[in-house]
């Protein structure tokens, strides 16, 4: 027992390091009048002045974790038996499949996208501690159609998996929409093709639409890079379509201008897990109820949960993001609005 408590302190402390201070290399060079408001002199911030994510309480709260004791987290979700036929067949019709967490396989246009790929066995810096995916993936990666596209939210381990991005890479030769500071990581990966944004910046590929849009939240891999890199939402418009992707995020007034600038939305993926081990209102995670908030404020007609019942991250129950999230719908008239998804399962939006 002891043993196991030391490898899983050790684990811990590497994935702890993704919150301590950093000392970057260099400045922006630009007055402060002059930057974008989520631009800081060094990286970037959030736009709510009122946002705090104070590190010694989470780092706290992390630590103190490892001797609560396994969670009890009630049964674990089905995952639906998708070989991906069906999904390479398709010619145009809009659809999106929960492969599980924050990973969506979207089909729009002809094109087919990834939005946080990780097929990986853990959400951690290292193989052997850190968070654990205690669900498989809803596809098996090698059922995947061919992937055109891929968007990336942030680049905390639960986001961006490094051995899922370079199999796509290799496999796939896709195209990556990352946030600003980004592209470097990519290219220390030996992948190339990788088309970096900032807010409400877009580019077209493929006769899609992709915008980086905001969100409330941090990034930061290790000691030395935090806030370093943007972390977004996302906008994905067809022809006829548009899906919205909210990424990892708090609740913050950017949601209102998103839906009034580019919505309304088919379809939106928004997080409802997270918030479990925190503050009743934490700044980085919205919970179910703020979620649905969220969903009214960009204007969507049917939202897709995420961000829950995948990985071991926090302590709530499987089923307590949902079942919340139903409830509120309900209590606003909302639920047949809401796509609750099993791992695997497919709707066509």
């Amino acid at each position: 027992m002891r043993l196991r408590l030391t490898a899983l302190a050790l684990g811990w402390l590497a994935v702890l390091a993704a919150l301590a201070p950093h000392a970057p290399l260099e400045a922006d060079p630009r007055p402060a009048a002059r930057r974008p408001a989520h631009h800081a002199e060094r990286g970037f911030r959030n736009l709510d002045p009122a946002y705090a994510y104070p590190l010694l309480p989470r780092a706290a709260r992390a630590i103190g974790r490892l001797f609560e004791g396994a969670p009890d987290r009630g049964p674990i979700p089905v995952v639906l038996d998708n070989d991906g036929r069906e999904i390479r067949a398709n010619g145009t019709a809009p659809t999106i499949t929960w492969i599980g967490h924050s990973t969506f396989l979207v089909q729009l246009d002809g094109n087919n996208i990834l939005t946080d790929p990780h097929w990986g066995d853990r959400a951690s810096p290292v193989n052997f501690a850190g968070p654990r995916r205690l669900v498989p993936p809803g596809m098996d990666f090698q059922d995947l159609p061919r992937i055109h596209a891929v968007v990336i939210s942030h680049d905390h381990y639960d986001h961006l998996d490094e051995a899922t991005v370079s199999r796509i890479a290799r496999e796939h030769h896709a195209r990556f929409f990352v946030p600003l500071g980004l592209r470097d990581w990519f290219a220390d990966l030996g992948i190339a093709d990788v088309v970096e944004l900032d807010w409400w910046q877009a580019r077209d590929f493929r006769g899609l639409r992709f915008v980086c849009t905001p969100a409330q939240h941090s990034s930061g891999r290790g000691l030395h890079d935090q806030n370093l890199r943007l972390w977004s939402s996302w906008v994905i418009a067809g022809r006829h379509e548009r899906l919205f992707f909210a990424g990892d995020t708090g609740y913050f007034d950017a949601f209102r201008q998103i839906g009034g600038r580019l919505g309304p939305f088919d379809v939106a993926a928004i997080p409802i897990g997270g918030y479990s081990s925190h503050d009743a209102r934490h700044p980085n995670h919205v919970n179910p109820e703020e979620a649905v908030q969220v969903f009214e404020d960009i204007r969507a007609r049917l939202m897709v949960p995420m961000h829950f019942g995948t990985f071991e991250l926090n302590r709530e129950p499987f089923r307590e993001p949902p079942d919340r999230l139903l409830r509120e719908a309900l209590r606003r008239g909302l639920e047949e609005r809401i796509g609750l998804l099993s791992p695997g399962q497919t709707i066509h939006w």
